[in-house]
């Protein structure tokens, strides 16, 4: 860690949907039955519950504590070690034992983590369905969709951990829970020239919910996306090219209402390289090679990336940093099963 910048208590604030990962190893018959595509990310519908009853009884099932933005706001945590709590993270959970074991495992991790505990839906749970090095994931939001702005965001006691922060990361997932929320953090970061950040996290995103991240764009300092989401949002915003470097610029040239920072696009593509906008120029950073026999399971290598970088952006580090943090945190979860790590980086 760099001397010039000292970390402290919630100066990275993420809010978004807690979930229990059920994580299995599954076969393409498992996959066509329930109509999933091999790497994608979905909503789940009634015809999907009783995947929910099978994953369970699958010979290797795993759970592990997800909710995209959760896991990038641990790996953050991780990368930066000491102090504690230098992450915070807001979201909506049940009554239930799952509820508890995502606070327990918010604790080990050393995340200040804010619930609003309701007990009118169960805590949210994601289906990862792993074949091979695809991962198929299926949101049962429940809980995660309760998240209330008035009943949680709005407190003074929660309201001044957000003003604590400097660094604010969301995934686009939340975008279908609570805009109204997003939008108060999202100025509150303009007002104040703080950074925002925020994930197209996934093709429907861009397609269903295209109004609503409309209107926090103006707003968002760093985009992160995959290679898949980029082009979706391209197609959606009438971009008419597929070529990634072209849609980084044209993303980055949307209107913003902080004209003090230009915005910062930044697009991986899986073993390709990482592509972001470095001022008016658009940059290619290659990513750290991996033997294909020790990629054990990709679930999570986004998340990955994105809290390795916000680790280094709290340090106020350069984009180039940022983005090596990124790639260094992906290469580490993706030997492993699950958004999980080992007890410290080795990360220099």
């Amino acid at each position: 860690m760099s001397e010039s910048e000292t970390v402290n208590e919630n100066m990275l604030f993420g809010m978004g949907n807690p979930l229990l990962d059920i994580s299995a190893v599954v076969d393409k018959d498992f996959l066509d039955k329930f109509g999933l595509k091999p790497n994608d990310q979905i909503l789940a519908e009634d015809k999907h519950k009783a995947l929910f009853d099978e994953i369970v009884k699958r010979t290797k099932v795993e759970y592990h504590a997800g909710g995209s933005t959760q896991n990038s706001v641990k790996i953050a945590q991780w990368m930066i070690q000491e102090p504690h709590k230098v992450a915070t993270f807001f979201g909506c959970i049940g009554s239930d034992r799952f509820g508890e074991i995502l606070k327990t495992k918010a604790e080990e991790a050393h995340v200040d983590a804010h619930y609003y505990e309701q007990n009118e839906e169960p805590t949210g749970t994601c289906a990862a369905c792993i074949t091979g090095d695809n991962r198929s994931l299926v949101a049962n939001l429940a809980a995660a969709n309760c998240y209330k702005k008035e009943k949680h965001l709005d407190l003074d006691s929660n309201w001044e951990l957000v003003e604590k922060a400097k660094v604010y990361y969301i995934a686009g997932f939340f975008l279908t829970v609570s805009p109204e929320s997003i939008l108060k953090v999202a100025k509150h970061a303009s007002d104040k020239n703080k950074l925002f950040c925020l994930n197209l996290s996934a093709p429907f995103i861009s397609q269903f919910f295209k109004e609503p991240l409309m209107k926090v764009m103006p707003y968002v300092d760093i985009l992160f996306g995959n290679e898949t989401e980029a082009a979706t949002f391209a197609k959606e915003l009438g971009f008419e090219t597929d070529d990634i470097a072209e849609i980084a610029k044209k993303t980055q040239n949307l209107p913003k209402v902080n004209t003090k920072r230009q915005r910062v696009v930044v697009f991986t593509q899986g073993k390709d390289d990482t592509v972001a906008t470095v001022g008016e120029r658009v940059t290619m950073f290659p990513v750290v090679d991996i033997d294909q026999n020790d990629i054990v399971d990709t679930n999570g290598a986004g998340d990955a990336f994105v809290g390795g970088f916000l680790s280094a952006l709290v340090q106020e580090q350069a984009l180039e940093e940022c983005i090596r943090a990124g790639h260094y945190a992906a290469n580490v979860i993706i030997r492993r099963v699950g958004c999980t790590f080992p007890d410290k980086p080795d990360y220099h």
